[in-house]
């Protein structure tokens, strides 16, 4: 069953599959900016793979997902690593600045751009959830044949036609103010876009 607002070719793996495509997420979120003592946002944050990361490094992180069922997995995963700093919030992405109650120093987007209809609609809500100053990450597959990205021996990750090149994705964010940084390779298959709100 996919909910509505469910953004495309943004499903949950099975279990496993995270582990096996980023066995270092912290040093993933380290890469692309994350810094401790940060407020942070998680966003379409899943069953918490990442979040239960950012937890362990940022002040505060919210971590928000269309999905309540998702979102109560990741509360028992952090629960279970004894991580009290995270709130989870269920609802649409494009209405982020008001699920959240000030603004965040980090944003964090995980295999889940790709499928958005309306980016700017979900960058402009982006930009008005950060700080000046703020950081949005968005980690996206690289623009390579599914049939090429096998993880656990299997083509994984969304449809071939859903991926975007690094281009695509900062020709994406950048109508929405938001001031492109940097390029970080994830291997074996993503990269992390990241942007900058203006101060």
């Amino acid at each position: 069953m996919t909910l509505p607002g469910f953004f495309e070719g943004t499903g949950m793996p099975d279990a496993g599959w995270w582990e096996a495509l980023f066995p270092d997420p912290a040093g993933i979120l380290t890469s692309v900016g994350l810094s401790p003592g940060s407020d942070v946002i998680d966003l379409c944050a899943g069953d918490g793979w990442f979040t239960l990361q950012i937890a362990r490094i940022a002040r505060h992180v919210v971590a928000v997902d269309i999905d309540g069922r998702l979102l109560e997995i990741s509360r028992a995963r952090l629960g279970e690593s004894g991580v009290t700093n995270c709130a989870f919030v269920a609802g649409d992405a494009y209405e982020l600045p008001t699920m959240v109650s000030k603004p965040a120093d980090f944003v964090f987007m995980a295999n889940a751009f790709h499928g958005v209809p309306d980016r700017l609609k979900l960058t402009n809500a982006i930009k008005a959830a950060l700080k000046p100053g703020g950081l949005l990450a968005i980690v996206n597959w690289h623009n390579r044949p599914r049939e090429e990205t096998t993880i656990l021996g299997e083509p994984r990750g969304p449809a071939s036609e859903l991926r975007m090149p690094p281009s695509s994705t900062i020709e994406a964010v950048q109508p929405s103010g938001l001031i492109f940084q940097q390029i970080v390779e994830i291997p074996p298959y993503h990269y992390g876009a990241v942007f900058r709100k203006p101060d």
